[in-house]
Formats: C-alpha cells, structure tokens, sequence
C-alpha cells in the first residue's frame, strides 16, 4: 500500500513539474513577439492626466493626425538625445518627456511666456 503512495507521489510531482514547465515558453518566437509588442507600445504618445486637464480647459483638441506629427517629432528629439521638450505646433505649446513619450502639459502658444526644465525646442510646421 505504501508503494502507491510513493508512486502516486511520484506521479504528482511530475505532474506539478510538467505544468510548470508547459506555463514557460522560452522559444525564439515568443521573444520575438514579446519584442514586437513592447516596440509598438514604446513608441505610443501617452497624455499625462495633467495635460488632459489643460487640454479641456483650453479647448486643445489632438486627432489621430496630430498625434502622428508629435509622435514623428518626440522620435526626432530623442534620436537627438532630448530628455524633456518643448514642442510648438499649430496654436499650442506641449511640453513632453521625451523619454517617457508623454505629454506632461499643453498650453496655447500665445500663453507661453517662461517655459522652464526643457533642454530642447521643437517647431512643427503645419
């Protein structure tokens, strides 16, 4: 009797290794695709929650377009070692961390008077 249950031990723990072992897929491809999905998400604009407010106090509104354009510019200023930027485009103001790809605030252009912490500029003409 006591055979049994060593071998239904036996069985469990390899039962708990092959589960385990099914859970970790270490193959090429799933690296690859893992890398796929963290490029296409690292190159995605984000809105800080702060820019989203000012934005709708200010009547700024972004489409698809437009977030085309920052996103193109934000990849210039990092490939140009910027960390966070100023970005002038059309009547509005945004400054960016770069790093990041997130829009920290937005202001119109005609409000900017001291603009502080940046270590770049970026004029997008439209």
């Amino acid at each position: 009797m006591s055979f049994r249950v060593e071998g239904a031990q036996n069985q469990s723990i390899e039962n708990r290794s092959n589960l385990i072992n099914q859970k970790i897929d270490r193959t090429f491809q799933t690296f690859f695709k893992e890398s796929l999905q963290t490029q296409a998400s690292s190159t995605e604009m984000k809105i800080s929650n702060h820019a989203q407010k000012r934005m709708e106090e200010r009547g700024i509104q972004l489409d698809q377009t437009d977030l085309t354009t920052i996103e193109d510019a934000v990849e210039e200023l990092n490939q140009k070692g910027s960390k966070n930027s100023l970005i002038v485009y059309k009547d509005m103001a945004l400054i960016a961390s770069i790093n990041n790809r997130t829009i920290i605030t937005a202001m119109n252009a005609n409000e900017m008077e001291t603009i502080t912490n940046i270590d770049s500029v970026k004029k997008i003409n439209v």
